[in-house]
């Protein structure tokens, strides 16, 4: 039996990839004009990559999905400290990063059983924090 955040951690998961493996243009749109830096959303990729091992281990991906999941925190770990900073639409259109992170979300929805219409996240309110 999983414990009952898997589900929470499994729907983020999956929303994430769907915002990152989505064409620049629409991650655009997503933003709209909020301000999110470059550096929170590393943070969040390399801490849902780190959470999905445990995940697979208790059965709620398989082994197998964490090859992409894997290669999307190793090229997130690569960006440097000033690819880290600004922000991140800023990123989007320079940093060709967060190109090569985008095929492996795609393969990642594609593999991984429910995940191939995910929607993007709701933003979160930059005001309130509230999605």
């Amino acid at each position: 039996m999983n414990p009952p955040g898997d589900a929470h951690l499994r729907t983020w998961t999956l929303r994430f990839m769907a915002l990152l493996a989505a064409e620049t243009r629409a991650q655009l749109a997503w933003l709209g004009e909020r301000e999110l830096e470059t550096g929170a959303v590393v943070e969040e990729v390399e801490l849902l990559c780190r959470l999905s091992e445990g995940l697979a281990e208790r059965g709620v991906f398989a082994p197998e999905s964490l090859r992409d999941l894997r290669a999307i925190g190793r090229r997130v770990a690569e960006i440097d400290a000033a690819g880290r900073a600004g922000l991140w639409a800023d990123a989007l259109a320079t940093d060709p990063a967060w190109d090569a992170i985008r095929t492996p979300a795609r393969r990642f929805l594609l593999t991984t059983p429910g995940a191939r219409r995910q929607p993007l996240p709701r933003p979160v309110d930059p005001h309130t924090g509230d999605h």
